[in-house]
């Protein structure tokens, strides 16, 4: 995660969440960074995973320059609804017995209603001693519509501001996951007070029942999302930040969960749509942060 919302004290506190990965000690760590680039797949086809119009078509290795070979799998996403969709696919590398050697992450963007797209995906660099991995499955796929896709870099979009969610952080409940904003644009962007929340569910119907609360320190203090909201203006370049706060604290109830949220960053504002993984638990409670010029508290 980006901490540069977070206080070093909390940010050295909290673990990393894994946002298109396994959550916190829900399974292997993250490998280390491949150290050698993979060219191709010389996937074998054969039935395999399907989630989401997601399909696992083959799976096989993929030649890499000056290291060994990585496992590979070649998957198929085919477009439903009635507007193109961007996916991110979450896939796990198993081995014979089940135990995950590693997963990556995958973004295809929109993809048509009823188009089907080919790709392939790659495992990172396998720590020494690893098991063989014999199958490649779809964990976890999220799809917003594209005309809502959030965008770190790339062209600016039309809004002339560029919206996304980092990877989150968590420790013992409490939950922090920054929004972000960029001036893009070749004009002054002005904001003055908090975004905007819709939350959504696995099929982005929107989610009611949850008490929206301006300020991070409704939930918990230190997490950098707290302070009344000011007004600031963005020069072309300049960037600002936010923050969703909450616990996952379950007792008496049914626990919510809202994996998307729609984030209008101002009245009037196109909305884009973020994925942060809202584990509510039964609190009923998000806290929302007030936007804040990057390098201010």
């Amino acid at each position: 995660m980006r901490n540069a919302a977070l206080p070093a004290a909390l940010a050295g506190l909290l673990l990393l969440t894994a946002c298109g990965t396994e959550q916190a000690g829900g399974g292997p760590s993250a490998p280390s960074a491949p150290s050698a680039k993979a060219a191709g797949c010389a996937a074998r086809p054969g039935d395999g995973s399907t989630e989401d119009g997601v399909a696992v078509t083959g799976t096989g290795e993929a030649a890499a320059s000056g290291g060994a070979p990585r496992p590979c799998a070649a998957y198929t996403v085919t477009g439903a609804g009635t507007a193109p969709f961007t996916y991110t696919i979450t896939f796990e590398f198993l081995t014979e017995t089940g135990q995950a050697m590693a997963s990556a992450e995958e973004t295809v963007p929109a993809v048509a209603p009823g188009k089907t797209v080919r790709r392939t995906v790659t495992a990172p660099e396998l720590a020494p001693g690893s098991g063989a991995v014999t199958r490649v499955e779809v964990l976890k796929v999220r799809s917003v519509p594209t005309a809502e896709a959030p965008s770190e870099s790339g062209p600016c979009p039309p809004s002339g501001v560029r919206v996304y969610a980092d990877d989150g952080d968590s420790a013992m409940g409490l939950r922090v996951v920054g929004l972000h904003l960029e001036n893009c644009g070749t004009t002054p962007y002005e904001l003055n007070g908090y975004p905007r929340i819709g939350l959504a569910d696995e099929n982005r119907e929107p989610v009611d029942g949850i008490e929206l609360l301006q300020g991070g320190e409704s939930i918990a203090g230190g997490t950098g999302a707290e302070g009344p909201a000011r007004p600031l203006v963005l020069a072309p370049g300049e960037r600002a930040h936010s923050g969703l706060v909450w616990r996952n604290t379950v007792e008496a109830g049914d626990p919510v969960n809202a994996p998307y949220a729609r984030v209008w960053a101002k009245p009037g504002a196109a909305p884009v749509m973020v994925t942060p993984e809202l584990d509510l638990g039964t609190t009923g409670k998000l806290g929302i942060g007030p936007w804040k010029k990057d390098g201010t508290r």
